[in-house]
């Protein structure tokens, strides 16, 4: 067993048995929530690390970590869970589940995705709006290339006369 929920209010513990659970209203679901206001997939909940992440399907009515509504959200120890309106306490020991030192940082995939691989190492500006060294190089280099239609001064001039 990997923690479990427990429902603020009374009623029995829900326990997490797998490192990976779908939460909704169908039957096909790991934990089943038979609530009308609940999503038939309504959000997953997956162990990464040794930390529980709770992550929204796009349900109608959402979750929230904290009384905060959120799309992803690491879930600690203690944490109270809102699945549309029904509210959890989730307990589970990160050190028993293999975490090591302190937690990760919360929001450190959306940080990722928010910006190129490129950009991160250090090889291109995160703004969009400037242009790189190598976009400016080729804006001048275009200037002066060699134009075959161009009869202009600066082009390679062919002698008219055999030498």
């Amino acid at each position: 067993m990997y923690g479990e929920l427990i429902p603020v209010g009374g009623g029995d513990p829900i326990p997490l048995l797998k490192k990976q659970l779908l939460i909704g209203r169908r039957e096909s679901c790991d934990i089943v929530l038979r609530f009308a206001n609940v999503s038939a997939h309504h959000c997953t909940l997956v162990n990464n690390g040794g930390y529980w992440y709770l992550r929204d399907m796009q349900s109608r009515n959402g979750v929230k970590v904290n009384d905060i509504r959120v799309e992803e959200k690491r879930v600690d120890p203690g944490d109270s869970i809102s699945v549309a309106k029904h509210k959890y306490e989730m307990q589970y020991s990160p050190s028993e589940m293999g975490a090591i030192g302190p937690p990760p940082a919360d929001d450190m995939p959306a940080e990722i995705m928010n910006e190129s691989l490129l950009s991160r190492a250090g090889l291109r500006s995160s703004d969009p709006r400037e242009k790189s060294s190598s976009e400016e190089r080729r804006g001048k280099r275009s200037g002066s290339r060699y134009d075959v239609m161009d009869d202009s001064a600066g082009q390679i001039k062919l002698p008219d006369e055999p030498v």
